[in-house]
């Protein structure tokens, strides 16, 4: 196919031009991209640096650098929105898709994507309407976490000894907790200041909570048996601390039993239905947390009252009962008279039978005594004697020592052994003769001269009895 060339008259067009040329008259000076973005920046800034914008949120997402990204949109139209994290971590609520909001800032354009968007500064929920839808929304969503069920709720100390108050340190609401704790039942109360209004109170209000459940059973400060968080009334804005995310997952995880008190009757916040009790008023809260002592005095006097009658009602009963069985019961004479007369019986034979032992040893005595009598003994003592006499008299003449001092001598070796005959006298060599005044060494004929004479006199040596021998 051909391709026509190009009309001769087209080059007279202008747009048609293949070069750009400057055309007399014209004095639209070029500008780039960038330059031309930066002037739309600059007039678009200049016109609008200060608005504020109603609408409906679209498409919310909060990036990880902490910044929040939006749309604004209502039945017609459009507009982005930027809130850097510095803003959007002072926001007073968590901001969801369909909520009406009014915000405010400036509008800008971004030169990366040829489009205008508006940074804002502050983000307010347009009016109690966009408020409770919030906090229907919020309820919804947190409600099928299952932080409201009913199976998550403790029960509350009926008298706590230490109770845990969350609210502003100043104003009515901690006086009317203190006074109407101190009219029915004074105890310890430990306060944790908080704001309970604007930027910044949820955060407080959580952290206070959550402080109390970390208190050690046995630390320093003493850990509440009871937390209440209380606040006054006002309106729904007012009370927006209290529907806080922050605050419904802080009571919702404390291990400590606790009661909301925020608002008056008609007013209510999620902290409610995360809370264990919910209380109309603080001073209500102060009624659930301790009993009136006056009332609970009574009540334990009664109760003693109704101890002592039932105890003593039983024991009537119980007396009755035993005067009863104690009629069926056999009489005290009859049960011991068999035993009685078991008991003389054994007596009687006890008895007879001692005088029967007594009359055989009696006899064995006097049969015993009889061969005891003085003149038995007397003859039988001189027997003995003279038997005596004789072994002494035999004894002393056999004592080789009255020998000795009838002139015999008793001859012994060197060893001290007595010899008995002239062989082994021979044999012996030196002897010692031994007279009753002393001894004599001696030696046999033919073996040299005799040994000295030795003049030691010898005691005389004591009589062994069963001697053997005479020398």
């Amino acid at each position: 196919m051909a391709v026509p060339f190009p009309d001769p008259a087209s080059e007279t067009d202008p747009a048609a031009r293949l070069l750009a040329e400057h055309s007399p008259g014209d004095n639209a000076p070029e500008l780039s991209v960038s330059q031309l973005s930066a002037a739309i920046k600059r007039a678009v800034e200049d016109g609008f640096s200060r608005v504020r914008v109603r609408g409906e949120l679209s498409g919310t997402k909060r990036a990880a650098s902490g910044h929040f990204y939006a749309a604004l949109k209502d039945d017609n139209a459009l507009i982005d929105m930027v809130m850097w994290k510095g803003q959007a971590a002072r926001l007073a609520f968590r901001p969801e898709d369909g909520i009406e909001v009014i915000a405010t800032g400036k509008l800008t354009t971004y030169p990366g994507r040829s489009k205008y968007q508006l940074v804002v500064d502050t983000l307010e929920v347009a009016g109690e309407g966009a408020l409770m839808l919030l906090f229907e929304k919020l309820k919804a969503r947190l409600g099928a976490e299952g932080l409201f069920d009913a199976a998550r709720k403790q029960d509350v100390p009926r008298l706590p000894s230490v109770i845990g108050v969350v609210t502003s340190p100043t104003g009515a609401v901690i006086r009317d907790i203190l006074h109407r704790l101190a009219d029915r039942f004074p105890m310890q109360v430990i306060v944790w200041p908080v704001l309970v209004q604007g930027d910044g109170a949820a955060a407080q209000v959580a952290h206070a909570i959550r402080g109390f459940d970390a208190l050690a059973a046995d630390g320093p400060v003493p850990r509440p048996d009871l937390v209440i968080v209380a606040r006054g009334g006002g309106s729904i804005e007012d009370l927006w601390a209290f529907n806080e995310e922050v605050v419904v997952r802080a009571l919702a995880d404390c291990r400590i039993p606790t009661i909301s008190a925020v608002g008056h009757e008609t007013d209510t916040t999620l902290a409610d239905y995360a809370a264990d009790r919910r209380a109309p008023t603080p001073t209500a809260a102060a009624e659930m947390a301790v009993p009136v002592r006056a009332e609970l005095q009574e009540l334990l006097a009664t109760w003693n009252g109704r101890m002592i009658g039932a105890a003593n009602r039983q024991q009537g009963l119980w007396g009755e009962r035993l005067t009863a069985l104690a009629r069926h019961l056999p009489r005290r004479e009859a049960l011991y008279a068999p035993q009685r007369q078991r008991l003389d019986d054994s007596a009687d034979r006890l008895d007879r039978s001692q005088r029967q032992r007594l009359a055989v040893i009696s006899e064995r005595l006097a049969t015993r005594g009889a061969a005891l009598r003085p003149s038995l003994l007397a003859r039988r003592w001189d027997r003995d004697r003279a038997r005596l006499e004789g072994l002494g008299r035999l004894l002393d003449s056999l004592n080789p020592r009255v020998l000795l001092s009838r002139g015999y001598a008793m001859v012994r070796d060197a060893g001290g052994a007595i010899v008995t005959s002239a062989a082994r006298a021979q044999r012996a060599g030196h002897l010692r003769l031994q007279f009753s005044d002393g001894d004599v060494s001696v030696q046999p004929a033919g073996d040299g001269p005799p040994p000295p004479r030795s003049t030691r006199k010898l005691a005389p040596e004591p009589l062994k009895r069963g001697q053997g021998e005479l020398f």
